[in-house]
C-alpha cells in the first residue's frame, strides 16, 4: 500500500514539474515572441547548452569545486556548532550568559559580512569557507541544543546511577540522542550553504557554480547562464534528499524518536 502510493506522489510531482517548465517557458517566449532577448533564457535554450557545458568537463569541475566548498565548510560548522549547541542545551548557566550573544550573531546575514572577510583573509577559498561556516553554524548549534534539552532524563538519570563516565554518558546516551536533531540541523545548514554558495563565490575565485554564472554573465551566454541555474536547483535538490533521508534512517533506528 505505501509503495503504490509512493508511485502516485511522484507522477504528481513530475507533473508539478512540468507544469512549472511550461509557465516557465510561456513566460520568457510568448511576450517577445521566439526570436526575444528574454527568451534566451527559456528552458529549451538551457536543454540545449547543457550537454555542451557537460561535455567539455567545464561544468562539472566547477562543480566538483562547490561541492568540496560545502563539505569543507559543513565539516567546520559541525565542529564548531554541535559542541556550541551541546553546551548551550546542557548548561542552563552558559545558555544564560551567551544565547544572547549568539542570538544577535545570527541574525547578521553572512552576505554582509563578504567586505570583511575579502579585507581579512584576501580573495580566495578562505573567505568563501569562512562565510559557509558562518551561515551553517546556527542552524547545528540551535538544533543541537534542542536535541540535548530534549533528552529523556530518565536515560540519564540511569547512565549515573550506574557510574557512567562523563565518555561512556556523552557516547550511549548524548550522542544517540542528539543525532536525529544534529541531522536535522545538517539538512537545514545545506540549504543554508547552498543559498550563500553562490553569491560567496562571486569573490574572486576561479572556480564554482557562482563563478560560472558570472562567467557565463559576461560571456553574454544566456543558455549557458541558464543551464547553471538549473544545475545549481538540481544539485541543491539532490543534497536536500540526502539529508532528509539520513534524518529519516536515523529517525527510525531504536532509540531515536
Amino acid at each position: 500500500m505505501q509503495r503504490s502510493r509512493r508511485l502516485p506522489n511522484a507522477l504528481l510531482g513530475l507533473l508539478g514539474g512540468a507544469i512549472a517548465i511550461v509557465a516557465w517557458w510561456a513566460a520568457v517566449t510568448l511576450p517577445g515572441g521566439a526570436d526575444g532577448f528574454v527568451a534566451q533564457f527559456s528552458p529549451l535554450h538551457a536543454l540545449a547548452a547543457l550537454p555542451g557545458l557537460v561535455a567539455d568537463e567545464h561544468l562539472l569541475s566547477h562543480v566538483a569545486a562547490s561541492l568540496r566548498r560545502v563539505a569543507v565548510s559543513l565539516g567546520w560548522a559541525l565542529v564548531v556548532g554541535v559542541p556550541l549547541g551541546f553546551a548551550l542545551g546542557r548548561s542552563k548557566r552558559f545558555e544564560t550568559t551567551f544565547s544572547p550573544t549568539l542570538q544577535f550573531l545570527r541574525m547578521i546575514s553572512p552576505l554582509s559580512w563578504m567586505p570583511i572577510a575579502v579585507m581579512s583573509l584576501g580573495i580566495g577559498d578562505r573567505a568563501v569557507y569562512f562565510l559557509l561556516t558562518f551561515a551553517a553554524v546556527w542552524p547545528l548549534s540551535m538544533s543541537t541544543a534542542a536535541g540535548v534539552a530534549h533528552i529523556d532524563r530518565r536515560w540519564v538519570q540511569l547512565g549515573e546511577s550506574l557510574a557512567a563516565t562523563r565518555l561512556e554518558m556523552l557516547w550511549h546516551v548524548y550522542v544517540p540522542g542528539v543525532a536525529s536533531h544534529v541531522l536535522t540541523g545538517v539538512r537545514l545548514a545545506i540549504g543554508i550553504l547552498w543559498i550563500v554558495l553562490v553569491p560567496a563565490e562571486m569573490l574572486g575565485v576561479s572556480s564554482g557554480l557562482g563563478y560560472l554564472v558570472l562567467d557565463a554573465r559576461d560571456r553574454l551566454a544566456y543558455g549557458d547562464l541558464t543551464a547553471v541555474v538549473l544545475t545549481i536547483g538540481a544539485l541543491g535538490f539532490a543534497l536536500d534528499c540526502a539529508a532528509r533521508a539520513a534524518r529519516k534512517f536515523v529517525g527510525g533506528m531504536p532509540g531515536q524518536d
